[in-house]
């Protein structure tokens, strides 16, 4: 099979596939001028490149329609595993010594089917754009990168010609029994949360301003994501042309929001600390530069729509491996955390993929890798 990728827009009632061979890069700035479906990694190195597919063959197709919801779900206080545990406590010990302002922690957790069988992927992916209307939702196969299925609230880039946004999103809190009836309205932020957005809406304001004086930016506010919702605060902006899209991006990624500040060191660290190697997660994906259509399918005599740029950061994914599930989730430290909420968050952001597994099958194993 060539490589694939399908992906949902927020709220659209149909998806895109898109189907073509792949070409390796090694930086964002070589996104200058392609056009495809892109997958890129946390970290690019050896082995881990950036991944366009050139589409050769496009087709959108409605979701099939069953009828499921989000389930409320009672999390339980768990503890912490060893691993995150050390991690944990190498990142707050930076923070205190005030190396770092913040620092992402991620973790990933292995899921196998309890048959023992492959889940289809496909159909994983039309569940996950049924749970999960508001968000991006994408399926994505390649040589290089593996399977991925992610669905996420995070704009890292999107927009056409001169006329563009992105987002700055931070804090976390969860749903709670008739929250989840809403959109979060009611929800009292803590002031390390609040702390946590400003710094990651900051560094965007830094980045635009290499790139234009024409930026407005909007928030906080609160928004939803799954059984979770986070702040938000949007910036619109202007650029000269589309031409140079690849280094913005090489500025922007990876954001505060799944990095750290100063962003460089905070980097290095986490590669080199980090116990689970995030490869795929907390990079970005989706369409670069191709023409996307709107939400309803086509009708004769459309006219194409014009290129158009929707990307996302790779969070609430999972690497699909046969029969085996790699969950991927992680929060920003500052000197205010504690190890267990931190992990209860993690625990909570994990629930996203684990609801599109657990219509499937049963969970069996549950492990830190």
């Amino acid at each position: 099979m060539k490589p694939f990728a399908l992906f949902r827009l927020p709220h659209a009632d149909n998806y895109t596939r898109i189907e073509g061979e792949t070409c390796e890069l090694t930086a964002c700035t070589q996104l200058n001028g392609q056009s495809g479906f892109v997958v890129a990694p946390f970290e690019v190195k050896p082995g881990q490149p950036i991944v366009v597919i050139r589409p050769e063959k496009v087709e959108r197709v409605a979701v099939p329609f069953a009828d499921e919801q989000q389930v409320p779900v009672t999390m339980a206080e768990t503890t912490p595993s060893p691993d995150y545990h050390i991690d944990f406590a190498n990142c707050h010990a930076q923070l205190e010594s005030g190396t770092f302002r913040k620092i992402v922690l991620a973790r990933c957790e292995e899921e196998t089917l309890a048959d023992g069988s492959n889940a289809d992927p496909t159909a994983l992916f039309h569940r996950a754009c049924r749970l999960y209307p508001r968000l991006f939702v994408a399926l994505v196969s390649t040589p290089q990168s593996g399977v991925w299925l992610t669905a996420t609230p995070e704009i890292l880039l999107e927009g056409q010609a001169r006329n563009w946004r992105t987002i700055a999103l931070a804090g976390t809190m969860r749903l709670e029994a008739g929250q989840l009836a809403g959109e979060g309205e009611g929800v009292n932020w803590s002031m390390k949360n609040y702390e946590e957005q400003r710094v990651v809406a900051t560094y965007i304001a830094e980045c635009l301003e290499q790139f234009t004086m024409d930026f407005h930016e909007e928030g906080p506010r609160t928004v939803r994501a799954a059984n979770l919702v986070h702040l938000r605060s949007d910036f619109t902006f202007t650029l000269p042309d589309d031409g140079h899209i690849g280094n913005l991006l090489q500025v922007l990624h990876p954001t505060p929001a799944v990095c750290g500040l100063p962003k460089r060191e905070a980097f290095r660290f986490i590669v080199s600390n980090e116990h689970s190697p995030r490869r795929y997660y907390s990079g970005f994906m989706g369409p670069l530069n191709l023409p996307i259509p709107n939400t309803q399918l086509p009708t004769p005599n459309t006219h194409h729509p014009p290129p158009n740029t929707h990307l996302y950061v790779s969070l609430r994914c999972m690497n699909i491996v046969g029969n085996r599930f790699y969950l991927y989730a992680g929060g920003g430290l500052l000197t205010s955390s504690t190890e267990q909420q931190e992990w209860q968050e993690t625990e909570a952001k994990l629930q996203t993929m684990q609801q599109v597994l657990n219509c499937k099958c049963q969970i069996v194993k549950h492990t830190d890798v």
